[in-house]
């Protein structure tokens, strides 16, 4: 799940997108707080909701984080939304997941925890992270049975189990920025780096980071997700490129993209074997694939719409957040047709 945030979403600018500066606050203590389920008419997200993050979960639904809230896409029998409000208004969730446990987990970058939502009964409950303005940023579920997430500001990596409990462990670099973080097939997590031009590994057992340099200098990694060639694919904003690290050999790949200054932010796995990323500036939808590295890139139907996290869903479309456009919208990969019928 992907970060290119100030203060608010709304006003990003280019070169913000390309540094991502996060501010966070400390929170409060650890709550469970039971939350009103707000049913949205069908295809519908308030206005100046501010998306950030999406993800499915094994339910067959889709879960993305807003302004001051997280919310549930049901697609069958026919497509709704659920949102539910975080105990903080000012919490600004960022990077979701689907645990481990089946509930969903996300971060609070201003809020300064981790939280997850019980998918059976709505009630959200906050963790404090240790450290104090960390940026929370990236979240995924590790195969350890833990939840790990990356702390932008302070420059660590962190977990907690899905009884709360929380480790920190520092990148070796203070200025590291971690970004987004993934699982990989060797079992280790992987993350980007926005400050330090590098890819880093983290060994789920022994809290061992190690750290690999891009081939671009001065380029800053951010979007991460494992690929189905076994190596791990990343967007690299300010270079204008895609990477992928070997899982054996730890060669970076680089591609270059076709649109200049297309700010490439998430990226996920297809259905179809391909990687598919968003352009946050180019306003446009692409896909690699994994075996030729050929490109191909699709409008956005809505002007400027800053389309910005993305995952494949269970109906085998490609689904992604809208910064500026406040929608959701989907693609399919068969035929590049794009939807944006959830929207303000």
């Amino acid at each position: 799940m992907i970060e290119f945030m100030k203060t608010t979403l709304k006003q990003i600018s280019i070169s913000l997108a390309s540094i991502a500066v996060f501010i966070a606050v400390c929170g409060c203590q650890p709550q469970p707080t039971l939350q009103t389920t707000a049913a949205m008419p069908n295809w519908y997200i308030r206005e100046y909701s501010g998306l950030v993050g999406i993800t499915n979960s094994p339910g067959g639904n889709l879960w993305f984080t807003e302004f001051n809230g997280v919310g549930k896409i049901t697609l069958l029998p026919e497509i709704h939304v659920n949102f539910y409000h975080v105990p903080n208004i000012d919490a600004s969730p960022s990077g979701i997941t689907a645990g481990p446990d089946g509930d969903i987990w996300f971060t609070e970058r201003e809020g300064n925890k981790i939280g997850k939502v019980s998918s059976a009964t709505g009630i959200i409950t906050t963790y404090a992270i240790p450290s104090a303005k960390a940026g929370v940023c990236g979240i995924t579920a590790g195969p350890d049975g833990n939840i790990w997430f990356t702390e932008y500001n302070t420059s660590k990596i962190g977990k907690i189990s899905t009884a709360g409990q929380i480790m920190e462990y520092r990148v070796a670099n203070a200025k590291a920025r971690p970004n987004t973080i993934t699982a990989g097939d060797d079992g280790n997590l992987w993350f980007s780096e926005e400050g330090a031009n590098k890819i880093g590994k983290i060994s789920p057992t022994t809290g061992l980071i190690t750290e690999y340099s891009t081939p671009t200098t001065l380029t800053i990694t951010s979007g991460i997700t494992a690929g189905p060639d076994g190596t791990i694919w990343f967007t690299e904003p300010s270079g204008n490129k895609i990477g992928k690290i070997s899982l054996s050999s730890y060669v970076i790949t680089e591609y270059n993209i076709p649109t200049l200054d297309a700010v490439i932010d998430g990226i996920t796995a297809g259905s179809d074997g391909k990687l598919w990323f968003t352009e946050y500036n180019g306003n446009k939808i692409g896909s690699i694939s994994s075996i030729t590295g050929s490109i191909v890139e699709y409008a956005v139907p809505t002007k400027n719409s800053a389309p910005h996290d993305i995952v494949s869903g269970p109906d085998g479309n490609l689904w992604f957040t809208e910064v500026n456009g406040e929608k959701i919208g989907r693609i399919s990969p068969s035929d590049g047709v794009i939807t944006e019928d959830i929207h303000g």
